[in-house]
Formats: structure tokens, C-alpha cells, sequence
């Protein structure tokens, strides 16, 4: 067939399509780089809708050894973590050291209410402990520390997954008393019939003088309790204390005992049915009971030699036994036990006297 001005040889048409692509390359290399960028976009709008989405996506970079790097993460941020609730207030300050000698640390800035925390599956929201058991109940927080007689206040239904014997300052549990004037005629709550009692725990109040069968009018206080009854605004107040040292100040005297309280580490149900949260929080649970454990223990450390080594143990407290080992090639023995911290300035004079030496005191930050 002959050629014509409209239908070229096929050789010829092959070889200016080839050099056509040979020119265009080199001239998108040439040049200048927004010219190139033109020519892309020329071409993006030219090509078919496929081939115009491929040409507009680059090739993802590689890194110096050859392989492309990895596609970035898709998982959701909000999986994986831990809503954890910490008090604020009177149980604010023991509560994050006892976090510190669990192994992490806290930090909470002025004024904020959701701190830090060197934990990446952990994240903190402060609460007042009156409010902790409402939010842990709806789910709002997986879990939290709180006192005993809170969740008792408003009758949340919660796990209570460890009991954290401590309170305001101490690791001892606090009280909620019954209290009336020192001088006054009330003498046991059956004397209190008809009267007014102030406090700031109404509900576990009324609770208790009802399971009596003792009536009473219960009227919630504020605050600056303890001045209600001097004041004659009440016949009785019922006051959390750890050693009644302020009922006393205030010229009031005990009766009886409403409720024995400490912080308690509760969570959500639907919290503890998620394998990740049940295992954070049993993680918790287990590391700061062990620091409570700890509190007010230390480790003692010596040398005994081998003949005195049962005048020495016999004096030695301990949880279970001394350890005792042999001293590399001596007669000497190293004995190791944890003793309590108010017996170690009687106890190491007494070692000592029994042919112990070289005794080292340490620290314990958890005990499990």
C-alpha cells in the first residue's frame, strides 16, 4: 500500500513517536523545574483518567538501603489506652508519691486537670474523690482512686479491684465519727432521737442511724464541720478523722463510729471486660499495693562470720527467713532481711553486739 501525507509508513511513524518521547524526556529534564512541572500537568490533562492519577502520584521515596519506607500507622489513637481517674484534694499529695514508688512518675501543671504521665497507655483526668465513683460508674474514667466512703455516698456499682489502705497523710485507714459536745448530754446516738446531725457524708449517714432504727434530722454541711455544734446550728456532726485530734480541739467528743474508710482503686465493668484495660489495671493494682507493702519496711544487709550466724538471726525479724550465703572463699556469711524502720535504731546496736558488721540500710519502694 503507498503512503500518503495522512497515513505515514508504519517504521517511520514508530520511529518519530520514539523520537518525539526521546526529546519530550530530555526536555523535561532541561527544563527549569516549574517548566516541568507544566509539562506533567500538560500531560496529567491530556492522559486518560487512570493514567492521569498515576502520572499526579510520585513514587514514594526510598531510603539509603533501597526499601521503601513503611506505610504510616492507621491504627486509632484511642484504642490502647487506659482512662485512669486521680483524686484531687485531701488525698491529692500521697497519692502521686505512692504512684512515684510504683514506678510513674506524674506531672501536673497549674490549674490542669488531665497531667502527664510517663506512660503512653495511661491517660489521667483529676477529680475531686466525691465525684470519682459517678464517673467510673458511667464510664466516663475505666478506673480511679478514691475513698471507700464516697462510693458508699453515692452508691455507685462498680468493681473495687484493690483495697489501698491510706489516707489524707498516712497509709492507715481515716473514720467517719459521731460527735457532740464534750460538755453536752448526749451520751450514745440513741440519745440523739429527734436531733439534728450536720455532716458532709449524708447518705451513709441516714443509712446508718435508719439500720438502728434511730431517727434523726440529717442535714448536709458544707464544710467547718466540727464549729456546727459549737455554733448550736447542730446536736451532733459525723466528721472524717484519722486521729481525732481535731473533734478534740474543737471541744467535741466521740461516740461512736459511723464508718471505717481508705482509698480504693475501683473500674468500670465494661473496663475490665477489655483484655488491654483488665491488663493495666491489674498492673496498677499490683505494683502500688506492693509500694504500700513497703511503706515504712527497709532492707538490712551484713557479714557474720559462720559461728555467730545463729546469735545474729535470732534477732532478725523477717517476712519469711534471712537470706544467707556464703562469702567467696571465706568463713564469712552475708545475711540479708527486711525489718521495719522503727525497730532498726534498737536493732543495729544489738547486730552488732551479736558479731555482726558491715550492716547497710536501704530503702524499699515496693515489696510484692
Amino acid at each position: 500500500m503507498k503512503s500518503s501525507p495522512n497515513n505515514p509508513p508504519a517504521g517511520k511513524a514508530a520511529g518519530k513517536s520514539a523520537a518525539g518521547e526521546t526529546v519530550g524526556r530530555a526536555a523535561a529534564k532541561a527544563a527549569p523545574k516549574d517548566t516541568a512541572k507544566a509539562v506533567g500537568q500538560a500531560a496529567a490533562k491530556t492522559a486518560p483518567k487512570d493514567t492521569a492519577k498515576a502520572v499526579g502520584q510520585a513514587a514514594p521515596p526510598k531510603n539509603p538501603a533501597g526499601k521503601t519506607p513503611k506505610a504510616a500507622s492507621t491504627r486509632d489513637e484511642t484504642q490502647g489506652v487506659l482512662k485512669l481517674g486521680l483524686p484531687k484534694g485531701s488525698l491529692e499529695q500521697y497519692t502521686l508519691g505512692l504512684f512515684a514508688r510504683s514506678g510513674w512518675r506524674i506531672n501536673i501543671g497549674s490549674r490542669n486537670y488531665f497531667p502527664g504521665i510517663d506512660d503512653p497507655e495511661i491517660e489521667c483526668t483529676l477529680s475531686r474523690s466525691q465525684e470519682m465513683s459517678r464517673y467510673v460508674e458511667q464510664g466516663v474514667l475505666d478506673c480511679g482512686l478514691a475513698g471507700k466512703d464516697w462510693r458508699l455516698e453515692n452508691e455507685s456499682d462498680v468493681a473495687v479491684v484493690a483495697d489501698l489502705i491510706y489516707s489524707k497523710a498516712t497509709p492507715t485507714s481515716a473514720r467517719w465519727v459521731l460527735a457532740v459536745a464534750g460538755d453536752g448530754p448526749y451520751r450514745t446516738a440513741k440519745d440523739l432521737v429527734g436531733k439534728t446531725v450536720a455532716t458532709e457524708l449524708p447518705g451513709v449517714t441516714k443509712r446508718w442511724f435508719e439500720d438502728r432504727g434511730i431517727e434523726v434530722k440529717v442535714e448536709f454541711s458544707w464544710g467547718a464541720t466540727e464549729a456546727k455544734v459549737v455554733s448550736g446550728l447542730a446536736d451532733a456532726i459525723v466528721e472524717v478523722t484519722e486521729t481525732g485530734s481535731t473533734i478534740r480541739a474543737h471541744g467535741l467528743k466521740i461516740i461512736d463510729d459511723i464508718l471505717v474508710t481508705h482509698t480504693e482503686l475501683i473500674a468500670n465493668y465494661k473496663a475490665l471486660a477489655d483484655p488491654f484495660k483488665r491488663a493495666k489495671i491489674d498492673q496498677l493494682a499490683l505494683l502500688l499495693k506492693g509500694a504500700l507493702d513497703a511503706e515504712g519496711l527497709v532492707g538490712l544487709k551484713m557479714n557474720v562470720r559462720e559461728e555467730d550466724v545463729e546469735k545474729v538471726v535470732r534477732h532478725l525479724p523477717s517476712l519469711n527467713a534471712p537470706t544467707i550465703a556464703h562469702l567467696y572463699k571465706s568463713s564469712w556469711l552475708s545475711v540479708e532481711t527486711v525489718v521495719s524502720s522503727k525497730v532498726v535504731r534498737e536493732l543495729i546496736p544489738l547486730l552488732i553486739e551479736n558479731g555482726a558488721e558491715g550492716i547497710i540500710e536501704y530503702p524499699l519502694n515496693k515489696v510484692i
